[in-house]
Formats: structure tokens, sequence, C-alpha cells
């Protein structure tokens, strides 16, 4: 029984097919909140990005072609599909980053803007930035999601407290909501909670999301106390 099943993994390995694989729809869903985010901040934090619609629309096509090319469950056999889905992320985070750096900027030197829209714009970007960096995490942990299924993945880049806890499930992984999660608590407490980063590039991660959710917090508040005086 023990030889068949290992039998049944080696074939799953070599044919890039998981043992159990995750649906790309909770992530697809996050993508489209953080597309929808986008369109409804103002103009005045969009000026690096040029016209408004133009990253929305590109971040769509490529959310498309996944959609298109593997609609259903994440497996190995696409892995060219995993760079069009980094390239996705990475197009995410840099407009978010933008529009963070003009929101600032806003806030801090134009005073021909209103003070109250630019306090509202920073919920979105600040929720964008939740949901980037937990695709990040998602993405990037033990060779990603289809990998991370097999018995051959790499070494865990976060520990979970299901993967230590007693009687919890030996075949347990996480799944997107797990590290959705992880970066809402990481942006909250600007600090790892009950997830802990293991490797450098997931405590570098970490580090560069705390530092942008209390640049957030700290410019919005002073400048919201501001307009309450």
């Amino acid at each position: 029984m023990g030889d068949a099943s290992e039998h049944n993994l080696d074939a799953a390995v070599a044919w890039g097919i998981p043992s159990k694989s995750e649906t790309r729809w909770p992530v697809v869903a996050a993508v489209l909140v953080a597309i929808l985010l986008q369109l409804v901040l103002p103009d005045s934090v969009l000026v690096g990005l040029g016209a408004k619609a133009v990253v929305p629309a590109i971040e769509g096509v490529l959310l498309l072609v996944l959609l298109v090319t593997n609609p259903g469950r994440l497996t190995l056999e696409q892995r060219r599909l995993r760079l069009v889905g980094i390239a996705l992320i990475a197009l995410v985070s840099i407009a978010n980053a933008v529009s963070l750096v003009e929101l600032i900027h806003a806030l801090l030197y134009d005073s021909r803007t209103a003070g109250r829209p630019l306090v509202y714009a920073s919920v979105p970007i600040w929720l964008t930035n939740v949901i980037a960096f937990g695709l990040w995490y998602w993405e990037l942990d033990r060779g990603g999601p289809a990998r991370r299924t097999l018995k051959s993945h790499p070494r865990p880049d976060f520990l979970f407290p299901q993967m230590g806890a007693r009687g919890s499930d030996p075949g347990w992984t996480p799944d997107f909501s797990d590290y959705l999660y992880t970066s809402f608590t990481n942006a909250t407490a600007f600090s790892p909670t009950d997830t802990m980063p293991l490797t450098r590039w997931a405590k570098l991660l970490m580090a560069l999301q705390s530092m942008a959710s209390l640049i957030t917090v700290a410019v919005v508040v002073s400048r919201a106390v501001n307009i309450l005086n």
C-alpha cells in the first residue's frame, strides 16, 4: 500500500500534478478587488501612473490570460503561467507603491488638494497593500502554490501555527486565505503575529510591508488631526 502511494506521488511529480491542488478563484477575487481599489483612487495620487485606467487595464489583461489558459486548479505543468502571475503581482505592487508615494507627497506638500479626499484615499491604498503582500507570500512560499502540495517541496518560508500544533493534520498546507490573514495581521501590528518568517526574503518582505503600512498610518493620522483642528 505504501509503495503504491509513493509510486502515485512520483507520477504526480513527473506529470506536474500535485496530490491536492489549490483553486485559483480566491486569488482572482483578490486581484479584482485590488484593481477596483485602484480605480476609486483620486487622480491626485495617480500622477506618476499616467492615465487612470491604463495600469488596471494591463492587470486585467494579465488576469484574463491566467483565467483563459488555466481556469481551474493550479498545477506544476503551468510553470510558464507562473511568470505571468508574478508579473501581475509585481504590477499591482508597483502601482500601489507609486500611489502611496504620490499620496504622501500630496498630503505633505500639495496645499491645492483637499485633505479629506486624500485621507479617504489612504484606505484603498492600505487595503491594496494587504492584498499585494498576501499574493507575494502565497506565490513565493515553498516554491509556489502547486509545488508546496507535494512532499518534495522546498523548506517552508513561513511557520504557520498549524504546522506545529498538537493534533493538527500532518498533511496540512496553507492556502491563499492563510497568507492573506498573515498579510493583514502584519500590516496592522507592524510585525509578525502568529505566523513567523523563516527565510531572509520572507523577513524582508514582511519588513517592507510593515514599513509601508506604518508610513501610511502615521502620515494620514497626522493630516487627519490637522483637518480636525
